[in-house]
């Protein structure tokens, strides 16, 4: 019995702490409120080209259905599902992911959604922030970029990103999502791996 006195008296025990999520942690932070503000207005603005969008794939009866799904590293390395359309008109591909900024699995702004098998997915700075829609390095990436130049880029904003950063790079956005021909994507399909060819 004096062993169950002792026992209880050092109080319960403290339960492990809860693997983090790629939910929201704190709505009150300003850049989750800018993600969730603006990326629902945006989403609502987009919605009937969005629609139109899908309407057209599905008469196209495309392999593979409109919808492309690939495995993403999110906040914490903790993967999801990226789901867009199947097309890159008017970077409809792009606009497509604004559901998952809403729901906080991604950023508006951030560095680029990586495969969790990607070795660059497992930096410790890039797992304290949500990837991002575009950033600094999507909007900065040619294929004539030395490899390492659009990981800097990333790193660099991770370390000092803030609202105002966060609303220049979108403002620098907007022109890309009208790209002539001749101009590269915008989009984390372009951070390709070492040895791409831009003849491929």
């Amino acid at each position: 019995m004096q062993s169950v006195r002792s026992v209880g008296s050092a109080g319960p025990a403290r339960s492990a702490k809860p693997a983090p999520s790629t939910r929201p942690e704190r709505w009150t932070e300003p850049k989750r409120l800018l993600d969730a503000a603006l990326g629902t207005l945006l989403l609502v603005l987009a919605a009937p080209l969005l629609a139109a969008a899908a309407c057209s794939l599905a008469l196209r009866r495309q392999p593979g259905g409109i919808v492309a799904r690939e495995l993403k590293a999110g906040l914490h390395g903790y993967p999801f599902t990226v789901r867009s359309l199947r097309t890159r008109r008017w970077r409809l591909d792009l606009l497509s992911r604004l559901p998952h900024v809403v729901t906080g699995e991604m950023s508006l702004v951030g560095p680029a959604a990586l495969a969790p098998e990607d070795p660059r997915a497992a930096a410790p700075w890039r797992q304290t922030v949500r990837p991002g829609l575009t950033g600094p390095a999507q909007l900065g990436r040619h294929s004539t970029m030395p490899w390492d130049e659009p990981d800097l880029l990333d790193q660099h904003y991770v370390e000092h990103h803030w609202i105002g950063l966060d609303l220049g790079v979108l403002v620098r956005t907007l022109p890309a999502l009208f790209p002539p021909r001749t101009q590269g994507h915008l989009s984390d399909a372009d951070h390709r791996l070492p040895g791409y060819s831009a003849t491929e």
